[in-house]
């Protein structure tokens, strides 16, 4: 089991300060190595209960609050991670567990049972809150990331593009899932995570976009698309 706390920001920025941004931070932060040519592929299924509680908890910025999913970078790799994200004040608290790919699948399909195998105390943890609550699953939500890395605070600055969902499907690791786009293709999701403080350079760089800070998550973005489909 993975558990990261730390600091994170996030900021709407448009596309040329992205690809400014990011050519800038090249020259003084590690690429994370999964980046690639273009970055990569993240896709989180989402859980919550038949009332929607986390959805509206963010919208109503309650300050101890959590968002449940699952998420693979491969529809054809042979595993997930199923994380939990906790608002704690100003900082995030996110508990990782990686399950397999068949276990993956049966909780997509609602069947938190596999779980129970699982030694880690966190298994146990989320277990029993999704079946307590009746979490169900609820959008998958896809879209590009490229990340950069300076080992100082832990420090991650990533930029996440064309964000796209589905509620009508919640096959994980499905290749033709059928996604809508959330966001405008030509808007980026700036996101600053650290521990503690972030370093001068870095803030400088940050302070010289032209941006707009987002108090809205990847999964509220599709929810909220969803429920003005449906209005």
């Amino acid at each position: 089991m993975n558990k990261v706390l730390r600091e994170e920001k996030k900021f709407l920025i448009n596309i040329a300060d992205f690809r400014h941004t990011s050519a800038r931070l090249d020259k003084v932060m590690a690429q994370d190595p999964h980046n690639g040519v273009n970055g990569y592929i993240i896709r989180s299924l989402y859980f919550d209960t038949p009332y929607d509680t986390d959805f509206f908890e963010k919208q109503a910025g309650v300050e101890l609050r959590r968002k449940i999913r699952l998420r693979c970078y491969d529809p054809k790799q042979d595993f997930a991670m199923l994380e939990m994200k906790q608002k704690q004040g100003a900082r995030q608290l996110k508990r990782s567990l990686r399950v397999s790919r068949e276990d993956a699948v049966t909780l997509a399909g609602g069947d938190y049972s596999p779980l129970l195998k699982y030694t880690e105390p966190f298994a146990a943890e989320i277990y029993g809150m999704m079946q307590s609550r009746g979490y169900i699953p609820r959008t998958i939500v896809e879209y590009n990331r490229k990340a950069f890395i300076a080992k100082e605070n832990r420090i991650r600055v990533t930029f996440d593009n064309r964000i796209v969902a589905t509620e009508s499907c919640f096959d994980l690791f499905s290749e033709r899932l059928n996604m809508n786009p959330v966001l405008d293709p030509y808007n980026v999701v700036l996101e600053v995570k650290f521990n503690g403080f972030l370093l001068n350079y870095i803030q400088s760089m940050i302070n010289c976009i032209d941006k707009s800070e987002l108090s809205v998550s990847k999964y509220v973005l599709a929810r909220h698309n969803a429920y003005q489909t449906h209005l």
